[in-house]
């Protein structure tokens, strides 16, 4: 169960993080690769890794919130493959401050970087999916999509992740009868480049050990079941979920 042999699976955000991550887990169940991210160069480094274990991939240089990089990352895809079968929108960036302090420009570029770009990709790719009546989307929304918090004042990041979710929602309804499902995954606290530095302050261990039911923050792989589950054949009855996978920071 759960081979993803001969699919292709689009990653953006790929050349760090949980993007990274998720690179490494469909390479490992025998996916074909799209990476996506603006760093070519990180990219690259991961290319030559997985080449040496026989996996294709595909690196291209695209900002995920402009539609024309988009559009040629498209063609360039299908031109490759022929077909596109996962998208996983991982990419994403925010610029942190309350809701009394935040400026348009902060506010703005948060929304485009974590909702705007679903969007766009999901039109994208879904027009190549749709061809194939087969499709596997997989949006990385964030617990903060879920609830507010005490700790951090990031009122863009929470409404951006929030849009993620209902946004999963409603392309799932719309796509279910083109054979595409669509699924998000809204992750605890887990290392990466952008949470790293607030991660390792004594005050946020403090705070994640009260407030996260498992005492700890998630750790590298502990995202992979999740989203290779849903971007199997195995769930092709599985469409509009939200999965929490935060150490049981939602139950309560």
């Amino acid at each position: 169960m759960f081979s993803l042999k001969n699919r292709v699976a689009v990653i953006t955000g790929a050349s760090s993080g949980l993007g990274k991550q998720m690179t490494y887990a469909f390479a490992e169940q025998g996916a074909d690769l799209v990476l996506i991210a603006r760093r070519i160069e990180k990219l690259e480094e991961i290319k030559k890794e997985l080449e040496k274990k026989k996996v294709k991939v595909l690196t291209i240089k695209c900002d995920v919130t402009n539609t024309k990089d988009i559009e040629k990352a498209v063609k360039e895809a299908e031109k490759e493959y022929g077909k596109v079968d996962i998208l996983i929108n991982c990419a994403g960036s925010s610029k942190d401050k309350g809701v009394l302090n935040m400026l348009d420009e902060e506010w703005d570029f948060t929304i485009a970087t974590d909702l705007t770009s679903v969007f766009k990709m999901t039109r994208a790719f879904a027009n190549i999916m749709k061809k194939n009546h087969y499709g596997r989307i997989i949006n990385i929304a964030s617990m903060y999509g879920l609830v507010g918090n005490t700790e951090i004042p990031t009122i863009a990041y929470h409404s951006s992740k929030g849009g993620v979710v209902n946004f999963t929602r409603a392309a799932a309804a719309e796509l279910a009868i083109d054979g595409i499902t669509v699924n998000a995954i809204c992750p605890g606290y887990f290392y990466t480049e952008l949470t790293k530095e607030v991660l390792d302050t004594k005050e946020f261990q403090e705070f994640a050990k009260v407030h996260v039911p498992m005492r700890r923050y998630g750790e590298n792989g502990e995202l992979n079941a999740g989203a290779i589950f849903l971007a199997s054949d195995e769930a092709s009855y599985v469409t509009g979920v939200i999965l929490p996978i935060d150490g049981g920071y939602t139950c309560v």
